[in-house]
């Protein structure tokens, strides 16, 4: 019966991700999600009852190409999106829960932006399994560099040559502007091991706002979650579904839906595909406790390939490694005998 709810659960998951369109939104996005639950999820912290460091690289829209020439080296199209993230989590006993941190940086055409959330999950046993409920303070700055934007009405011929300045007062600005803001962050993370998760989370639920950039952040709110299916005749082989959805303000909606054939945890591939955006070829090894992972985004959008040939999809590349740390009994200082009270 509780078998029966849990596909029925992870199903439905999967029918709403795909009942939704996607849009951007200003929260990360990776394609590698179920091996990078932290980041969307404070409540995973210590999950794995593993202590456990990840890096994760992610470039996209490789080689994206201009429709217009730029006339003054000045004046560059800025980078595509680039994110770095680190993050690290483990269990701690008396804290009944684990700890967890995430820095994450993140370059968008002129904008730099780069946070660091710290997180703390209680968790319990519930049925089956464990359930968590956690908090996250994040500390989040931006940076933009209002000399290289240009304003619509500054267009001159064929080219993004702007003239002497442009008609919106904030572009005006020839310097430099960075900001500070503060949120907060929370989530319930359910799962057993080696079957079954589900997640549900809010960030920035302050949605905190700066005047300096003009620019507020959106509350987003995620539910994600996968199923581990053994193939009776060869348990060797795994089959791995997952599903995220993802909404900014319940105006703006994102989904994604994966899955994994997995062989004794040592070699994965799959395929995800991303609403109206991208289909992603993904592929992992684990060598001991060292994991590496491999997804390549080919964009369906008119940014893609196959639309425009603007851009050659994007790519993302992760390693982590965890390890559990076993404290051994101690031996008793004394030794007694009865024997010896005679």
């Amino acid at each position: 019966m509780k078998s029966s709810l849990t596909k029925i659960i992870t199903i439905a998951i999967v029918l709403i991700g795909v009942s939704y369109s996607a849009s951007a939104q200003q929260e990360a996005q990776f394609t590698q999600y179920m091996f990078n639950r932290l980041s969307y999820n404070p409540a995973y912290a210590g999950s794995s009852g593993s202590i456990c460091a990840m890096l994760l690289y992610r470039n996209q829209w490789l080689g994206l190409k201009l429709d217009k020439p730029v006339a003054s080296e000045q004046y560059r199209a800025g980078s595509t999106p680039s994110d770095y993230l680190f993050s690290f989590d483990m269990p701690v006993k008396f804290l009944h829960g684990g700890i967890g941190l995430t820095v994450y940086a993140e370059t968008i055409g002129y904008n730099r932006a780069i946070s660091a959330s710290i997180d703390y999950a209680f968790r319990m046993y519930w049925g089956p399994g464990n359930l968590s409920a956690a908090i996250e303070a994040n500390l989040f700055n931006s940076t933009l560099d209002y000399s290289q934007l240009v304003g619509s009405d500054d267009f001159t011929g064929n080219y993004y040559e702007p003239v002497q300045s442009a008609g919106d007062p904030l572009l005006a600005q020839s310097d430099k502007q960075s900001d500070f803001l503060f949120d907060i962050s929370t989530g319930l993370y359910y799962q057993i091991p080696g079957t079954f998760y589900v997640g549900l989370s809010a960030k920035n639920l302050l949605a905190s706002k700066s005047e300096t950039l003009n620019y507020q952040n959106s509350r987003v709110f995620y539910l994600h979650g996968g199923y581990e299916f053994v193939f009776p005749s060869n348990p060797s082989f795994k089959l791995k579904p997952s599903a995220l959805v993802k909404t900014a303000n319940f105006s703006v909606f994102q989904a994604d839906v994966s899955c994994l054939l997995d062989y004794q945890g040592t070699v994965w591939g799959g395929l995800s595909y991303r609403i109206f955006d991208a289909v992603s070829i993904l592929a992992g090894v684990q060598w001991k406790k060292l994991q590496v992972g491999l997804a390549y985004d080919l964009t369906t959008t008119r940014l893609g390939t196959f639309k425009s040939g603007r851009s050659a999809g994007s790519i993302e590349i992760y390693l982590k490694y965890c390890f559990k740390v076993i404290i051994p009994q101690k031996k008793p200082s004394v030794y007694r005998n009865t024997r010896y009270l005679l």
